[in-house]
């Protein structure tokens, strides 16, 4: 009898783990409808972008001449990373950093000559001139300030989201993790944030907090879900959107904010221009039009600004 009981529950386990892998597939495959990737994950099909006129104040700013830029992005398959970017089943990309990317390309007159790297690999590549201009939600920070000028296009925030198993209702400072097992990116602000607090638990006399690094989105969700870990620190804007979509997930709250701009070289002249282009698509109200697509109107910048203080 204890032989079957235990035979019960690996089976059990086993089918557990099967469907969280097939979840995680068909997050990522989507259906073959060509408006949405899932009939519980839609994807806005409007076109916001195709009518946007050259703005001749942005052009002027510009290199004489300018017709097509190097952008060094990352690649976002399936739609995990959504709202920021994710590709539909034949391999287009979709997403709001997608359309205002291309609208800012319109306003400016030129094409972009898209070029995939990874997160940890685009500044770097701008820094070295691989790359004209970088996109990957990239916070302001001073860190980047010093090697990388910025051109602000959105404000996102840095938030948390917990296992159904973990214990933690919300998070509100540093001090809710402490005992728990947190995943993030690699090379992001999620990781300078968690490296420099992760004294504070000591300091009140609790167990740290252990960080995991994982790149992989999918591999983020079977964490989450097969309880790994306890909490996923990741962006808000992508995190509020897996809650709806990954059962035995919930938002635990957003810890902090900053806001996210296009990067280039110290002292080129394509900060500027994109600032311009950016603001024009604000006053005309093209803009406005690309987050109400997405529906995150309250992610949108006021004003586009060049190298703005940082928020850490």
């Amino acid at each position: 009898m204890r032989r079957r009981a235990r035979f019960t529950r690996l089976l059990s386990a086993l089918a557990a783990t099967v469907a969280a892998a097939a979840l995680v597939s068909a997050c990522s495959a989507g259906s073959t409808d060509s408006g949405a990737s899932s009939s519980a994950y839609p994807i806005p099909t409007q076109d916001v972008v195709s009518s946007i006129a050259v703005d001749p104040a942005a052009r002027a700013l510009l290199p004489a001449g300018t017709t097509e830029v190097t952008l060094g992005l990352t690649r976002q398959p399936g739609v995990n990373n959504l709202p920021h970017g994710g590709e539909v089943p034949d391999g287009n990309p979709v997403g709001l950093d997608v359309d205002l990317r291309n609208a800012v390309a319109k306003a400016l007159g030129i094409s972009w000559k898209q070029e995939i790297g990874t997160f940890s690999t685009i500044i770097p590549g701008v820094q070295n001139g691989r790359y004209q201009v970088g996109q990957g939600n990239f916070g302001v920070t001073r860190p980047r300030l010093d090697v990388v000028d910025f051109a602000t296009y959105l404000h996102d925030g840095q938030a948390f989201v917990g296992s159904a198993n973990s214990g933690l209702t919300e998070v509100t400072t540093l001090e809710d993790l402490c005992g728990k097992k947190i995943v993030t990116g690699s090379g992001t602000t999620f990781q300078q944030i968690l490296e420099k607090g992760a004294q504070q638990c000591a300091a009140k006399g609790k167990p740290a907090y252990a960080v995991q690094y994982l790149d992989e989105q999918g591999a983020i969700i079977l964490s989450l879900q097969n309880n790994r870990v306890d909490a996923y620190f990741g962006p808000t804007l992508s995190l509020r959107y897996l809650v709806d979509k990954v059962p035995g997930t919930r938002f635990l709250g957003e810890y902090s904010t900053s806001v996210v701009g296009f990067v280039t070289a110290k002292g080129s002249p394509l900060a500027p221009a994109i600032t311009q282009a950016v603001n024009t698509l604000i006053a005309r109200g093209e803009y406005g039009r690309l987050f109400d697509k997405w529906k995150v109107p309250a992610a949108a910048v006021a004003k586009s600004e060049v190298n703005p203080a940082p928020a850490f």
